[in-house]
């Protein structure tokens, strides 16, 4: 059952984009997280990480046609969306046998609520530029048959945009792994559909991703700054839950780049 938000705006002919999201529940989200945090503390971190995603959807509605929405899993859980976001953000039940199917159902329910585009994000990078967003959404507007990808340090994507439902860019996709933004490259070459590429980004799903979460941080301008305003990103829900959580796991050890594993793609 796809479950629409009643106090949505749903903005017919705008970009849909659509959070792929799970409900936090301890010992059930953010598990690679566990330990060093509890479970408790990881299943904050992914409401807080939902949070900021959304709220980022809200500010690129600022600069373009955006329509913001959560497609979450598992089913039955839209309440728990409904109490933490805001009621401008619509939702979609994508719950599915498997991601491909998860991805495809959701691109095809926004087509469906009217979208001229649809666009599926991760859930796990709190502080992506706004401008990503907008740049997303002005791509594919432009006319003709275009696709934007926005490929993930690790080999898989963070986001996906179309303007049609393609169901070969799902099918024979090694989900989960470095392959992933590889392999839908050449699906999208397979049916002579031309790929829009945003710059790389990473994604927070390990200790490892935490950390470099908490380094970039420190060094992100103030959400009040002229460079704050211009279409980046302060994810003021993230920083807060990280304020209050033991600082030396994140920063202890040693500094590296890490290549981070997604789960969304």
């Amino acid at each position: 059952m796809d479950v629409a938000n009643p106090n949505v705006a749903h903005r017919p002919g705008s970009c849909g984009i659509a959070i792929m999201a799970k409900a936090s529940a301890p010992g059930r989200t953010k598990t690679r997280l566990v330990p060093p945090l509890s479970p408790e503390q990881a299943a904050a971190i992914n409401t807080a990480f939902l949070q900021d995603m959304a709220a980022n959807l809200l500010a690129a509605e600022s600069h373009a046609a955006v329509a913001g929405y959560v497609a979450f899993a598992p089913a039955g859980s839209e309440e728990f969306f409904r109490r933490i976001l805001p009621p401008a953000i619509g939702l979609i039940d994508a719950c599915q046998p498997n991601l491909g199917e998860c991805l495809l159902h959701t691109i095809k329910e926004l087509f469906a609520r009217g979208h001229t585009a649809a666009v599926v994000l991760n859930s796990d990078s709190p502080t992506l530029p706004t401008e990503f967003l907008v740049e997303t959404a002005k791509a594919l507007a432009l006319p003709g048959a275009r696709a934007v990808l926005g490929p993930s340090d690790d080999g898989g994507y963070y986001l996906l945009g179309l303007k049609t439902a393609h169901r070969r860019l799902f099918e024979d996709i090694s989900w989960s792994t470095e392959r992933v933004a590889a392999q839908t490259l050449e699906r999208a070459r397979e049916i002579g559909l031309g790929i829009h590429l945003l710059p790389a980004c990473y994604d927070v799903d390990d200790l490892q991703g935490l950390r470099r979460l908490h380094r970039e941080l420190t060094t992100m301008p103030a959400p009040d700054s002229t460079l704050a305003r211009q279409m980046t990103y302060y994810p003021a829900a993230t920083a807060a839950l990280l304020g209050s959580l033991p600082l030396g796991e994140l920063t202890g050890g040693r500094e590296t780049d890490p290549q981070i594993s997604i789960a969304s793609a």
